[in-house]
């Protein structure tokens, strides 16, 4: 990494590209990772950080109360050149440095050299595929000893022994299902390991349908957030990269074209904002015959009432469930008008279908934030 500041900021896409920079480029660097919490904390088990040996860093593991111990600690790291598991308990009552932190658990990280064992996780990720990576903390093999598993081939490479990747398997699979991480102990045929099993998973897709002023801010906060963004222009004119520089890609194509855009799935999302009544109804009725959870409609509800006359008129049935799926109006009701209080209240619909999660204010959520992985540690 070029630069000696600490950007713990960035989008996690932004850090894994880091993460991939720095492997070509042949630096060195330490990739911090939270591999267990007990109690309460900012980030959860899998979050990164990777620091570079003039003290700079991008990404985070917590809110910042522990950020500057590890850079201390990745110093170490790197002149030995051996991995490293740290822990640090911030229940007890007196502020941990007298910095007033804000975490109540106790935080795990490992922290390692940055080697070739991760370019597997950087690469799957940047194609769209979700990879479990399983890297052992304790036990019969040594520390840092690493495993990437696919749903469709299983793991590749023989750095884990074969009768531990047979007992990780189920297990592996169902954190990739849940997309969670977390510390588990297994027992397997030649011996007993410690490991972090952590699920890598791809950016969910998002597809913006419009090109008017009001698209850049959607765009430029659902990148932040980590969707890969890509705008498409009914108007050719307006397909222009430098208009939506923010965007991974900006297409030209009329609403015939929807379904032979991408690949459709259940983790690709569409918003559809052109403004214009006839594009939109062609768009929506594309939509309906993809797979994707959630199809958001600009307008309100007079607007989509018309365009349910207009499909029935052409023949196009749109059932009870494809209503479930199509959010129009569109976004959270965050009380806001200005183009960026509209983008957020946007994006954060997406958030809450992406993660599955039902909007409401944290302080009257009982349990915990985040999910806990429902696989026994054990």
């Amino acid at each position: 990494m070029s630069t000696t500041s600490n950007e713990w900021s960035v989008p996690e896409t932004e850090l894994f590209a880091r993460i991939r920079d720095t492997l070509e480029a042949g630096e060195d660097a330490v990739l911090a990772t939270v591999v267990d919490i007990e109690g309460s904390a900012y980030r959860r088990p899998g979050a990164k950080m990777l620091l570079d040996p003039e003290g700079g860093g991008a990404g985070s593991i917590t809110a910042g109360c522990l950020e500057d111990e590890v850079r201390t600690l990745a110093a170490d790291v790197l002149a030995a050149g051996e991995p490293r598991i740290e822990t640090w308990d911030l229940t007890g009552d007196d502020d941990v440095w007298g910095m007033g932190v804000g975490c109540n658990g106790v935080i795990t990280v490992l922290l390692e050299p940055l080697g070739e064992s991760f370019r597997p996780v950087v690469a799957a990720r940047e194609s769209g595929e979700n990879v479990g990576v399983v890297t052992v903390l304790d036990g019969d093999l040594p520390l840092g000893t690493r495993g990437v598993y696919r749903s469709d081939s299983g793991f590749t490479g023989e750095s884990l022994p074969e009768s531990l990747r047979a007992a990780l398997d189920g297990t592996v699979e169902q954190f990739l299902a849940e997309g969670t991480s977390d510390t588990l102990r297994i027992e397997y045929a030649d011996g007993a390991v410690e490991v972090f099993v952590d699920a890598v998973r791809a950016p969910p897709e998002l597809v913006v349908f419009g090109s008017g002023h009001d698209v850049r801010p959607v765009v430029e906060l659902a990148k932040r957030v980590d969707f890969r963004v890509t705008v498409v222009a009914f108007r050719g004119g307006q397909a222009d990269d430098d208009r939506f520089e923010r965007a991974d890609s900006v297409v030209s194509a009329s609403p015939r074209d929807v379904e032979n855009l991408r690949e459709w799935d259940d983790d690709s999302y569409a918003v559809v904002m052109t403004h214009n009544f006839v594009d939109d109804r062609l768009t929506l009725a594309e939509l309906l015959d993809t797979p994707i959870p959630y199809i958001g409609l600009m307008g309100p509800d007079e607007r989509f009432e018309e365009i349910l006359e207009a499909c029935d008129e052409e023949g196009t049935t749109v059932s009870e469930a494809d209503r479930k799926r199509i959010f129009t109006p569109i976004g959270l009701n965050l009380g806001g008008d200005t183009p960026y209080q509209i983008a957020f209240s946007i994006v954060s619909e997406l958030l809450a279908v992406s993660n599955d999660r039902t909007p409401q204010h944290l302080n009257r959520q009982s349990g915990p934030i985040h999910d806990r992985p429902e696989t026994p540690t054990e």
